[in-house]
């Protein structure tokens, strides 16, 4: 991976390095994961390595803050000028299902369970980057939603993180252990409908013995 010739080689190469190295992980677990495996996949060296992460645990948390940055981007709500809010809570839902599903995110999912004690930090790191900001980010959006009259709710922070779950649900849950497997296009397409429409119109609760 070494290159004399400059930089561009040298971030691909960190980026191959981080792709196969997460796939390693996600695989056989962090515990079980040798820096042997990783080197006997990519062809590198153990100095190659040391020297761009530090040890095992470097090259993990380079991989958490990756998967972390991208969750984050993709999340971003912009280009959504003159949207509804149904509008915009349909494309936000759709982007969270796709990164739940994703199978780098549920990789780091399974890992960060298992290792929360010995990287705490990393593990809140990847929260707040991640399933964090998509709470935080919805509840932007229904603030101004709220300031429009457009919706009534007292606590926008706990509707956003509403929202958010019900997108994971035990879906997410299922997928995680192994129970089946990801939904396709059109089990995506219907649980978003169904959720932004609950969430926004609510269950139509009537109570029979009061004849409502």
């Amino acid at each position: 991976m070494n290159d004399a010739s400059g930089g561009a080689r040298t971030k691909v190469g960190r980026e191959q390095l981080l792709e196969v190295a997460a796939a390693i992980f996600f695989e056989q677990g962090y515990a079980a994961t040798r820096i042997d495996d990783i080197i006997e996949r990519t062809g590198g060296s153990k100095r190659n390595i040391y020297s761009e992460f530090g040890n095992k645990e470097g090259l993990f948390a380079a991989i958490v803050s990756q998967h972390a940055g991208r969750a984050l981007s993709a999340l971003a709500i912009d280009n959504l000028a003159g949207q509804s809010l149904r509008e915009t809570l349909t494309t936000f839902g759709h982007r969270l299902i796709d990164i739940y599903m994703s199978p780098a995110l549920l990789g780091v999912y399974r890992i960060a369970i298992t290792e929360c004690a010995r990287f705490p930090d990393l593990v809140r790191r990847f929260y707040d980057l991640g399933p964090g900001r998509a709470g935080a980010t919805l509840a932007e959006v229904l603030v101004a939603a709220q300031d429009r009259d457009e919706i009534r709710t007292g606590d926008c922070a706990m509707a956003g993180d509403h929202f958010v779950g019900m997108i994971r649900g035990n879906l997410h849950l299922q997928v995680m252990l192994g129970l089946r497997e990801p939904p396709d296009a059109a089990e995506r397409e219907a649980l978003v409908a169904s959720v932004v429409d609950i969430f926004l119109d609510g269950a139509e609760y009537r109570d029979t013995a009061r004849g409502r």
